[in-house]
């Protein structure tokens, strides 16, 4: 398949972050959902572009029309700008379920806005790979608040024709990022800095990083100083998907952090780019199907739930956004209309994904309540890039 059909609206799909490691609630967690029962006929969902597509931009791609087939329950979607207006949306009542992210996640879970999960009565659950079970953005105290849709990491993207040496860490854009002053291309995103985070774990071990997203004053001030090099070096920031491909396009960016998927689509134009996932690790993304805690069509969406789990929902799911499939029956699934599709996306690859901090929501307390030591929060880090950044 042409690499231009991964061309989905999903490029602001990543731009939100977060995880949770307890439901800051101090109460006790509902109990899940004990059965399934007839659905009610309709279903509303908050979504990430791109998440429940029904074949209008490219027919090949529909997994809600087989669904509403054959359970009879009408989707309805709101796409979210970004997970701030994901839990906005989630927090009227008005949603009976939501594609989130881990920022989005750690919030809905604290707020008892999301659900418990009873996974045993989710069929399609025993297919998932074991290690995107029980992770800590969608778990607490070993109960699922979720069912995972897919997985990616950021990666180190460069114009092959400008670094004929292919980089192996991080290093260009922060270390000897001189050679590519004004060309250097950043995620215009506060969780960036646990990028530079990631990176001092390896360059400065005696700062005592142990988790880029939970950082003391001492390490976040360093975090911080590097990324106001890395700026003061030129670096150009994006957005979008779109953004960044029209400057490497035109010639404004050789390297920087991005995705897959604009590998994939600049690939597919010809152009000469490459990808690599750095020694150091790297940042990542993983994303969760969770259900309201105040659901109108509860029944509904545990189907749905369960069919994005399907070997063809979730296949065509993860071709379409450019992102790992959940399970070796989806990965077969997208062969049929991607070939190669799990072995680029490194999706039966769990030690690669070992090497991927997924997003994380910065906490005070360290998202260890035992910790003696306080972090800075979410609160903080975005102040610190809006400083940054001067916007």
């Amino acid at each position: 398949m042409n690499n231009r059909r991964l061309l989905a609206l999903a490029g602001v799909a990543v731009l939100a972050i977060g995880a949770c490691t307890g439901s800051g609630s101090g109460t006790p967690a509902p109990s899940p959902q004990a059965a399934i029962g007839a659905g009610e006929g309709e279903l509303k969902l908050v979504i990430w572009a791109g998440y429940a597509e029904r074949g209008a931009n490219f027919p090949d791609f529909d997994w809600v029309t087989p669904f509403e087939t054959k359970t009879g329950c009408k989707v309805t979607s709101t796409d979210m700008t970004d997970s701030n207006n994901g839990v906005s949306l989630m927090q009227s009542g008005d949603y009976d379920g939501i594609s989130a992210s881990g920022d989005a996640t750690a919030r809905l879970i604290a707020g008892g806005i999301a659900a418990p999960v009873n996974t045993s009565l989710l069929p399609n659950y025993a297919n998932v790979f074991d290690g995107l079970k029980n992770l800590p953005h969608n778990t607490v105290n070993g109960q699922a608040y979720g069912v995972p849709h897919g997985r990616g990491p950021n990666l180190l993207m460069y114009n092959t024709e400008v670094v004929t040496t292919p980089p192996t860490s991080w290093d260009p854009i922060f270390e000897g990022g001189s050679e590519y002053a004004g060309k250097i291309s950043i995620y215009d995103s506060s969780i960036y800095i646990a990028d530079a985070a990631l990176h001092l774990m390896t360059k400065q071990p005696d700062l005592g990083i142990t988790n880029p997203y939970q950082l003391s004053q001492a390490q976040f001030d360093a975090a911080v100083a590097l990324l106001q090099q890395q700026r003061d070096n030129g670096a150009t920031y994006w957005g979008t998907y779109t953004d960044q491909v029209q400057s490497y396009t035109a010639g404004d960016a050789v390297i920087g952090t991005s995705w897959q998927f604009q590998v994939n689509l600049m690939q597919g134009e010809n152009q000469p780019i490459a990808g690599v996932l750095p020694d150091e690790g790297s940042t990542g993304w993983s994303d969760t199907w969770m259900i309201a805690s105040k659901a109108k069509n509860p029944n509904c969406m545990y189907m749905w739930m369960d069919h994005m789990m399907s070997p063809e929902a979730n296949g065509q799911a993860t071709v379409y956004f450019g992102e790992a499939a959940t399970s070796q029956a989806a990965c077969d699934y997208a062969e049929t209309i991607a070939k190669g599709h799990c072995e680029l996306t490194h999706a039966t690859d769990q030690p690669y994904y070992d090497k991927i901090w997924y997003w994380s929501t910065p906490q005070a307390d360290c998202a260890d309540t035992d910790a003696a030591t306080t972090c800075k929060d979410q609160d903080a880090w975005v102040a610190a890039w809006t400083a940054l950044r001067g916007t």
